[in-house]
């Protein structure tokens, strides 16, 4: 198969992880004798130092020319003096819109071999931890109307929250359509008691879910999801929320795995088409320092080998491969920490972020 890519790098740790979610993917096309020729383009902070935009027209051109794209991170205090619409995180925003990206999956899997790091007490996570959320992207908050205005009380800025219809009920479907591969359980956040807007969500909800009666829907508030998440995450399967929720609470859950190094994340439009990334970002302050955690970018690239390609074999010799390497006892800096301050005194071997890609890229050599 021959299935050309867009690679932005970003900025930050952004260009460090992608070098290595491509080693590996180099390595899966080796061994299943794919070809995945990469176009690399710029966004975000680095476009804004070398054309004065954060998202350039040739970018968004080159993505909707490739079958799918791979992102780094994007962001860094270098630019927060630049004016709103040229913002390195307004470039993230226009890709998903431009790309028609509405739907984020975003996986939190505990890794056995990694149960030390999780920050929870063993027991709520025994026997692993497998849980996905479904994110509205390109709609909400983050892309309703905003500005400031003059009020009694000063100048006030406000951010509106806005969703139709067929935007709930389509990232109801995708949700649900996870949920009938998985465990057959959606659990929808909203703020409901609260919010109109999340008064619609729950009210479409309820009408998707009639489609899939094989499906249990129960609705949880937002706040009582945050809680319910660090208090028995195993009692979920596919949550499923809006654009501001999402970017909060998979977060969460990614810090439950162990590191936010660790996960993930698929943005899809139709037809398979679809942006991967790490959820991390930037962390500019430990950029170039060969220190940061590769595991979530290159487990992105599985996730595209499985969503836009259809590639699950190769997919799984990559989270194979990752399951492999930190079985055998090798870390990254961030996963080390949490492993000592849980108290876990066992014998580790920390791996920069270089070494780290090649010893994943050489388990899928000699595994498969």
């Amino acid at each position: 198969m021959n299935h050309p890519i867009a690679a932005i790098p970003g900025d930050g740790i952004g260009p460090e992880v992608t070098a290595e979610a491509i080693k590996v993917l180099d390595a899966v096309a080796a061994v299943f004798d794919h070809s995945f020729p990469i176009t690399t383009y710029l966004a975000g902070g680095t476009a804004i130092d070398e054309t004065g935009e954060c998202l350039p027209a040739s970018t968004i051109e080159g993505c909707l020319r490739a079958d799918a794209v791979i992102l780094g991170a994007v962001g860094g205090d270098k630019w927060d003096s630049q004016p709103r619409e040229n913002r390195p995180e307004t470039a993230l925003l226009g890709l998903r819109k431009a790309l028609g990206l509405y739907a984020n999956i975003r996986p939190a899997i505990m890794f056995d071999a990694l149960s030390d790091a999780c920050p929870l007490k063993p027991q709520l996570v025994e026997g692993g931890l497998d849980l996905v959320v479904v994110r509205e992207l390109i709609g909400g908050i983050y892309f309703g109307e905003k500005g400031t205005r003059q009020t009694p009380m000063g100048l006030a800025g406000f951010d509106v929250e806005i969703y139709a219809e067929d935007e709930v009920r389509r990232i109801g479907k995708v949700a649900f359509d996870l949920a009938m591969k998985r465990n057959k359980k959606v659990t929808s956040v909203d703020k409901a008691n609260v919010l109109e807007s999340s008064r619609l969500w729950r009210r479409v909800m309820e009408e998707v879910a009639l489609d899939y009666p094989q499906v249990a829907l129960n609705h949880l508030y937002v706040d009582n999801a945050a809680m319910q998440l660090v208090i028995n995450p195993k009692q979920f399967d596919v949550l499923v929320t809006g654009n501001m929720f999402g970017d909060i609470l998979s977060d969460e859950a990614s810090m439950i795995t162990g590191s936010i190094g660790m996960l993930p994340s698929a943005s899809l439009a139709d037809k398979g088409f679809g942006m991967y990334e790490p959820v991390h970002g930037s962390a500019p302050d430990i950029a170039g320092q060969n220190i940061a955690n590769p595991i979530a970018a290159i487990l992105s690239v599985a996730m595209m080998l499985k969503y836009s390609f259809n590639l699950s074999v190769e997919s799984d010799s990559i989270t194979n491969a990752v399951k492999g390497v930190v079985g055998l006892g090798y870390r990254t800096p961030d996963l080390m920490r949490v492993s000592q301050r849980n108290g876990d005194n066992s014998t580790f071997t920390v791996l920069g972020t270089k070494e780290m890609g090649s010893a994943i890229a050489a388990r899928i050599k000699k595994e498969v």
